[in-house]
């Protein structure tokens, strides 16, 4: 029988059976695709996450009866599960040369602790870390919870973080590069008094209100992310749902207290500019993952994008959390 190999831009699209032997030819894999097959793989050295969105080889596809399936370069890389507390040391952990992949559970504790303290964690930013968010089927939102699995012990989670450590010969390096297609606009300047993956009540120009009314009676675009500027670095809140009925705004990641937003400012031709902010060219992709949002507001399904194969996430890590972006890591040398 002829081994099934992933392809050269990091991985591809496969059924059950094709994962399945590659899996048991050896090797080490990053997964990912709905539960149901994510628990009919075999013990192996794999990380998966739960997800139905996906950038394939034949184009944007929405399927639970695929898998993506890429091979991580490296040798002999670690897998480990990290809980609220040691998550802190997750490039403390990391090789001194390679690089980390996490996934972690959409809207769970490490979700939230690592959108809000990861730039502050001792060794990030000297280790590249890259990874994504799993999730569901946007129809399950609210019925079934996303999943993280370690295909060594075949344990899934709803609650960890799930990191593999990738080390590289000294004669190579991973490099991390990010597409967001978003500034902050010059509007209002927007405040929130809690921190979370919700919101009610929040500060307009220092002026009290309700965020639900306000993104409604100002006829917001939705598509638009919520922009915050840490030093020159843009960051995007994306809206998940908005229900002035009940006055709640739902987010894709959490939006904390301590920081001011403003609403992106307007991308005139989002899929063209999308397309024209992908690379020429690139080296060897060790990894890459997409924002679902980008999957939906694109109308990616099934147009090609060839060079950039991967999940469609709830949200993306280039060293901290991002929204609404395309992350993807490169080994050079």
């Amino acid at each position: 029988m002829t081994i099934p190999t992933t392809s050269a831009t990091g991985g591809r699209m496969m059924g059950l059976s094709e994962a399945t032997a590659l899996i048991r030819s050896g090797g080490y894999f990053s997964v990912a695709g709905d539960e149901a097959l994510l628990r009919q793989l075999p013990r192996g050295h794999w990380i998966g996450g739960t997800i139905p969105y996906f950038m394939g080889q034949d184009g944007g596809v929405t399927t639970r009866d695929q898998l993506y399936v890429s091979q991580v370069p490296g040798n002999m890389p670690l897998i480990r599960f990290y809980d609220p507390i040691s998550l802190e040391r997750v490039c403390v952990d990391a090789p001194e040369n390679g690089f980390s992949i996490i996934v972690m559970p959409a809207f769970s504790a490490v979700h939230s602790l690592f959108a809000r303290n990861a730039p502050g964690y001792e060794d990030m930013f000297l280790k590249p870390l890259v990874g994504w968010v799993s999730g569901i089927h946007l129809s399950d939102i609210g019925r079934i919870s996303p999943l993280v699995v370690n295909g060594e012990t075949l344990e899934f989670d709803g609650e960890r973080a799930l990191v593999m450590h990738v080390p590289l010969p000294e004669d190579k390096y991973a490099r991390i590069d990010i597409i967001n297609l978003f500034t902050q606009g010059d509007g209002d300047r927007i405040r929130f008094p809690a921190k979370g993956f919700s919101a009610t009540e929040c500060l307009i120009n220092g002026q009290p209100g309700n965020f639900a009314q306000y993104v409604q009676s100002r006829g917001i675009d939705t598509r638009l992310p919520l922009v915050a500027d840490y030093s020159g670095a843009m960051i995007n809140i994306c809206i998940k749902s908005v229900d002035p009925a009940k006055g709640v705004v739902d987010f894709y990641a959490p939006v904390f207290d301590d920081v001011e937003y403003r609403f992106a400012a307007p991308v005139p031709d989002y899929v063209s500019a999308f397309h024209a902010a992908l690379p020429q060219q690139t080296g060897p992709l060790g990894f890459s993952c997409n924002c679902v949002l980008n999957y939906l507001y694109c109308e990616l399904e099934g147009k090609r994008v060839p060079s950039m194969l991967g999940p469609m996430t709830f949200g993306e890590v280039a060293y901290q959390l991002l929204n609404q972006t395309l992350v993807y890591l490169t080994v050079e040398g």
